[in-house]
């Protein structure tokens, strides 16, 4: 089917069947917010605004071009000018973009009331993955790293690709039915940008810069949407997804994250089997760090470089600590310790120092990374 069929076959779904639109892979996702609502109404009303002109505009051309045809003997008027027409076809372009104008302002201006909030929410972009803090509200405190959950496998064509393929993350942001949630959007690296489309919610995450979006869904279920913003290799894996649910669930759920916060708190102060280490240094390699590094610690130079026989991995522990928790200022590097617990931190470089090639039988404690912290 043709692109003009396909348009065609958009149009005649929106004229007889608004459901079956809804469900339609030409249009926008169904809302699940107000805001959301308005945009979806909108975007129909403008169709149909643009597709009476186009009938309107191409059906008098036709007309022209059938009926004032040389073959009939039609013979060309003279004239110079004609104030009416003039001034028709300038003040109804005016009015027909003043009543699109409205609809939309008033959409705009609620979008940016971002006034008292019931959760305050910061998403932070990485290459490539997600950082939430949750600064006010119920779940103050909650803090987490959201990376892409979907397979190697599936990614690599070795297996079938899942039903949601590459829009699932291992830690989904998790939020109230009913309550505004303000999101407050930034960048480590790159511009990134957050964008949840049956919210409504799209908002760049720039380096440096503080920007700020809203949603309230009434509606349970899950969500999932983009970084919508070029931001380099891997920009297509990490997605966003969000969980609105219960008041009782979610407040369960706050419980469990900070019961979890608290173990990985009691985790950083004992001292950790090599053995153990290493098992748990390979996950957080794989969430965090395979991307660019690569599962074989080959990397992807010279932008990425690599694990396997580098001189900062093999050389002086405290130089490999200090890079991972500061990163590095001009490249993709970025700084894990806002990221990573202290266990997690000697847990990955403990693996990285003894797979591979590499085995220098080191084991790295958290204690090592509090101290480089300077706790």
């Amino acid at each position: 089917m043709g692109l003009a069929s396909r348009h065609a076959v958009a149009v005649f779904l929106m004229l007889t069947s608004p459901a079956l639109l809804a469900q339609s892979r030409y249009n926008l996702q169904p809302p699940a917010t107000g805001i959301a609502a308005q945009i979806y109404d909108m975007h129909t009303l403008m169709l149909l605004i643009c597709l009476f002109i186009f009938v309107i505009v191409f059906g008098v051309m036709f007309w022209a071009v059938i009926h004032h045809r040389k073959s009939k003997g039609a013979v060309a008027a003279h004239f110079h000018e004609n104030t009416a027409v003039e001034i028709a076809w300038t003040v109804i372009p005016i009015l027909i973009l003043l009543g699109m104008a409205w609809p939309a302002t008033r959409t705009v201006l609620e979008m940016k009331d971002t006034r008292d909030p019931d959760i305050t929410i910061k998403a932070t972009g990485y290459q490539w993955k997600w950082g939430y803090d949750y600064l006010q509200g119920e779940g103050q405190g909650i803090r987490f790293v959201s990376n892409l959950s979907t397979p190697r496998e599936q990614v690599e064509g070795k297996a079938a690709k899942g039903e949601h393929y590459l829009v699932e993350v291992d830690n989904p942001v998790v939020v109230p039915a009913g309550k505004k949630i303000r999101v407050l959007t930034t960048a480590a690296d790159v511009i990134h940008s957050w964008w949840l489309p049956a919210f409504g919610v799209k908002q760049d995450a720039i380096p440096g810069f503080i920007r700020d979006a809203w949603f309230r869904a009434d509606q349970e279920g899950v969500y999932r949407g983009n970084c919508a913003e070029l931001c380099g290799k891997d920009h297509g894996f990490m997605p966003i997804e969000v969980h609105v649910v219960s008041q009782e669930a979610y407040t369960k759920w706050v419980a469990d994250r900070q019961a979890a916060m608290a173990a990985a708190a009691s985790a950083g102060a004992r001292e950790w089997a090599f053995a153990e280490l290493v098992e748990h240094g390979a996950k957080v390699f794989a969430a965090n760090c395979v991307a660019c590094h690569q599962a074989d610690g080959k990397g992807l130079p010279p932008a990425f470089p690599p694990l396997d026989g580098s001189k900062v991995v093999l050389g002086d522990a405290a130089g490999q600590i200090e890079v991972v928790l500061k990163g590095r200022p001009g490249t993709p590097m970025a700084a894990f310790g806002a990221l990573l617990s202290d266990a997690d931190i000697a847990a990955v470089i403990t693996y990285t120092r003894n797979t591979w090639s590499n085995k220098t039988g080191e084991a790295i404690q958290p204690s090592q990374i509090a101290a480089a912290r300077g706790k």
